[in-house]
């Protein structure tokens, strides 16, 4: 059975979307701890330009920092790699 998770939608409430890594991706979380925690993740940050899995910065910076340092709408992101 797939986990659901609570993610703030755009209209400030949460939503439930699955994860498929049956594990609840934040955005304070670092960019080791969710590449750690899913696999498929990796390829996902890479179609964002987010090469995180090859960068040392990745056991430090967090998946907001990383996102809003590359240009990238964390919400979004948060809510795609929840899927």
């Amino acid at each position: 059975m797939m986990a659901r998770n609570s993610v703030p939608s755009s209209k400030g409430t949460s939503e439930e979307v699955p994860s498929s890594s049956g594990k609840k991706i934040t955005k304070d979380m670092t960019f080791a701890e969710l590449i750690q925690a899913d696999k498929g993740a990796a390829e996902k940050l890479a179609d964002r330009g987010l090469f995180c899995g090859g960068c040392p910065m990745a056991q430090f910076e967090t998946i907001e920092n990383g996102a809003k340092a590359h240009g990238v709408d964390v919400d979004e992101l948060i809510k795609e790699l929840n899927l």
